[in-house]
């Protein structure tokens, strides 16, 4: 096979994560997942037609006999769903720059996803969790050895839990908060969303109050292009997904909860409950940054139980 075609295609795939992470402002977990699809997709067709993918070539027949291949490995249906939706972003990409006409993988019938109801806390639960970082401080501050910067740690973690659960908040979009993008006297914050999709969102009085009390501890130097959240106060390097699950867990686990819980969970909680005290649906795809209704609808299920248990103890032919 030339070289030249080689590189080529190799250069579509590398710019299409390029892509993914400057123009559509992807996470760091889709750019990996996106970019492990295609190198499994090469690999796959090198082993079953000796060569690597002519993507300009490929028919549906193929990807059908790759799902054949991933239904054979046992993979879930959402694993499947998620290959395959990789696969149809890199294609739109081909098509946006006028390599290709259509998408070769249309009308290809995927296994269907089982409908999970998304996890979350109750309020008292959650009112555990929040006020577990300054317990934890005030535990390890008794011993008079301790630094006072032993602190900072537990403070910033109450102020970013405080934040995610007031404004529902992707992690992502958590570590990406610069100083800049609080509004103090409106109460709002600026969030760059997937897709480089701005909104803006309402944030609590607890949450701003926890921001400036770990700003003021830590001497966090409030210029506006810093994060609002730091890993490392003296080089100013802002938290990271990783770092804040570790955190979590620890708080889980003072609480009493289940240390499986993701930071993700703590999003469901806050859709959750303020669909119960009466948010409609349309305000709750807005705050949480769903392209589509679709998505805030299964948060409807969980309040249609709430609904029928009010229902069974309160109507008297229930």
């Amino acid at each position: 096979m030339p070289l030249e075609k080689k590189n080529r295609r190799d250069k579509w795939t590398s710019q299409f994560l390029e892509h993914l992470e400057t123009e559509r402002g992807a996470s760091p977990y889709t750019r990996r997942n996106y970019g492990q699809t295609l190198r499994e997709f090469t690999a796959w067709h090198r082993q079953e037609q000796n060569q690597s993918p002519r993507w300009k070539i490929l028919q549906r027949h193929h990807f059908r006999a790759w799902l054949r291949h991933l239904s054979r490995n046992n993979l879930s249906r959402s694993t499947i769903q998620l290959r395959f939706s990789a696969l149809r972003s890199f294609y739109r990409y081909l098509v946006k720059k006028g390599e290709l006409a259509e998408i070769p993988i249309k009308r290809i019938s995927l296994p269907k996803t089982n409908k999970r109801l998304p996890r979350f806390l109750t309020i008292d639960q959650m009112t555990s969790l929040l006020k577990a970082p300054l317990m934890e401080m005030r535990r390890q501050t008794e011993n008079a050895s301790t630094s006072s910067d032993a602190s900072f740690p537990f403070i910033r973690d109450a102020a970013i839990l405080e934040t995610i659960y007031s404004c529902g908040l992707r992690i992502s979009e958590l570590c990406r908060l610069l100083v800049q993008d609080i509004q103090w006297d409106d109460q709002l914050l600026r969030i760059m969303g997937k897709g480089k999709k701005e909104r803006r969102l309402p944030i609590g009085a607890p949450a701003l109050d926890s921001i400036r009390y770990y700003w003021q501890e830590s001497q966090h130097p409030r210029l506006p292009h810093l994060p609002v959240f730091l890993a490392n106060h003296r080089k100013n390097t802002p938290v990271y997904p990783k770092l804040i699950q570790l955190r979590l867990k620890k708080y889980l686990c003072q609480s009493g909860l289940d240390p499986a819980i993701t930071p993700h969970k703590l999003r469901h909680s806050f859709a959750t409950h303020m669909l119960n005290k009466g948010a409609d649906l349309r305000s709750i795809q807005e705050l949480l940054g769903h392209t589509n209704l679709a998505t805030t609808q299964i948060y409807t299920h969980l309040s249609t139980k709430k609904l029928q248990a009010a229902y069974q103890k309160a109507h008297p032919r229930a």
